[in-house]
């Protein structure tokens, strides 16, 4: 049985539509079935403010894969598109995130689900509310639904499109 996982998926540097496009690519090329696909949006940086803004959207997927595979298979696949390392909260071409893996709570040095920030950040509640908006979460005891009419920055973050698909995915 396949595990229902959320991605987060973010670009700012170079054609940002078209490495959101790729990772998609990607992540279905490698298994995990994208089910649902929140719209793009646009967002300013946090933290580091001089960069581009980001374009973000939220993938609901299912995986085979154990968390921590999970984590190595969205890692090459940053690596492969051009992702160089930098600094913390520094440009990338392509950013993906594991928000949250079914109801795991997991504290690792290597990987934190769900995602630690993700109840204070609006780039990310905004699209997951798309495709996920009464996921539970199991740390906060609150939907995500509940967690976007909390969060501040909601107005920060502005509907840039969609994703073009390849055909025969959802």
């Amino acid at each position: 049985m396949k595990t229902t996982c959320a991605l987060g998926l973010g670009s700012n540097l170079g054609d940002r539509l078209a490495y959101l496009q790729r990772a998609v690519e990607a992540i279905e090329a490698r298994g995990i079935e994208v089910r649902k696909l929140s719209p793009v949006y646009e967002t300013e940086p946090v933290g580091f403010m001089e960069q581009p803004r980001f374009l973000n959207a939220v993938s609901l997927a299912a995986t085979d894969l154990d968390a921590h595979a999970l984590l190595a298979a969205v890692k090459a696949i940053e690596r492969e598109l051009g992702r160089r390392p930098t600094f913390k909260g520094g440009p990338r071409v392509i950013d993906i995130d594991i928000l949250f893996y079914e109801e795991l709570v997991l504290d690792a040095e290597e990987l934190v689900i769900p995602h630690p920030g993700l109840h204070q950040r609006a780039f990310v509640l905004v699209p997951l509310a798309d495709v996920a908006p009464d996921w539970f979460h199991p740390v906060l005891k609150r939907s995500v639904r509940e967690l976007l009419a909390q969060v501040k920055g909601r107005e920060g973050v502005r509907l840039a499109g969609t994703v073009p698909l390849p055909k025969g995915m959802p």
